[in-house]
């Protein structure tokens, strides 16, 4: 089939790959302008470019410009794999057979830029991807096909996106596109009562307050990383933790310590205080960059009975 691919990143990579290797056509492909800041290409431009194709690039997809483009290729189907760039409805259905928009959770949860940290943070026990058509409103289309995953209780953002809704939403692209074209699919509106929106997770979302719960604190610290890092204050140094277990207190009399609270510090790690047990830091990033736990406690001279936040 005739694909024209509005993207970017190494998401927008992969899904071009995608349909390259396995013989399709891909007749456009729409990436964001140039960073003037940066000399180095946008991964998916390079991707383009390495292919022997060349990209589509244009301030506005709400232009007359990247209307026409899109009219000239003849695209039986486009796909939407990251893009960054607002999609005008004008153009979404200039294809023969429309568009179609991944997107990183079981719409119509979650919708919104911040998906799968939310998802983790707020102690899912599930997530997945969905490939919609894409309207006006954000990721209010109607459903084409649906995938879950499972979150585990140790699950980070990094594993559940790299693992799973990556390359399942690669896949899923590709399967959707077949069964449009074909006029195999079906469309599901959605359920506008079951609906959540959230905004970007950003660093006030990710900053610990050991006052929460411990399990509050373990989900957040697993759904910023890699990114943007959960984080915390060590008098004047902002710490962000990634790697940790959560040891939870078997009686309330059993929580030692404060909130924030240095309580133990080994060979590998130290642990600090929280309602309702203790997180053990395992891979942390101060002034030097990430550091095991143990180094951290050698950066910052941390001693047992000292506080965080």
């Amino acid at each position: 089939m005739r694909i024209a691919l509005i993207g970017s990143a190494d998401f927008g990579k992969a899904t071009l790959e995608a349909f390259l290797d396995r013989g399709d056509e891909v007749v456009a492909v729409f990436c964001p302008p140039d960073n003037p800041k940066s000399s180095k290409l946008e991964v998916l431009k390079e991707a383009t470019i390495a292919r022997g194709l060349i990209p589509l690039q244009f301030a506005s997809l709400k232009s007359p410009e990247a209307a026409q483009a899109l009219i000239d290729s003849k695209a039986d189907i486009c796909v939407m794999a990251y893009v960054l760039q607002f999609v005008p409805q004008e153009l979404v259905k200039i294809p023969r057979h429309g568009t179609i928009q991944y997107h990183p959770s079981l719409l119509p949860k979650y919708r919104g830029p911040s998906a799968i940290n939310w998802a983790i943070a707020l102690g899912e026990k599930k997530t997945g991807l969905t490939i919609f058509r894409p309207s006006d409103g954000l990721d209010e289309g109607a459903v084409i096909l649906q995938k879950e995953v499972l979150i585990g209780s140790d699950d980070t953002l990094g594993k559940i996106y790299f693992n799973h809704l990556f390359p399942l939403g690669v896949k899923a692209l590709l399967e959707a596109a077949d069964l449009v074209v074909a006029d195999k699919h079906t469309e599901t509106v959605q359920d506008e009562s079951q609906a959540n929106y959230e905004g970007w997770f950003d660093a006030n979302a990710a900053q610990i307050h050991w006052g929460m719960h411990i399990t509050q604190i373990h989900n957040l610290i697993r759904a910023c990383n890699p990114a943007p890092g959960a984080w915390t204050k060590f008098g004047e140094h902002k710490v962000q933790i990634y790697d940790c277990h959560k040891h939870i207190a078997q009686t309330f009399g059993a929580v030692k310590g404060k909130p924030g609270e240095i309580t133990h510090i080994t060979l590998d790690s130290f642990f600090i205080s929280c309602h309702g047990g203790q997180i053990e830091v395992l891979k942390a990033k101060g002034a030097a960059g990430k550091v095991t736990g143990a180094e951290l406690v050698q950066e910052l001279n941390l001693e047992q009975g000292q506080i965080f936040g």
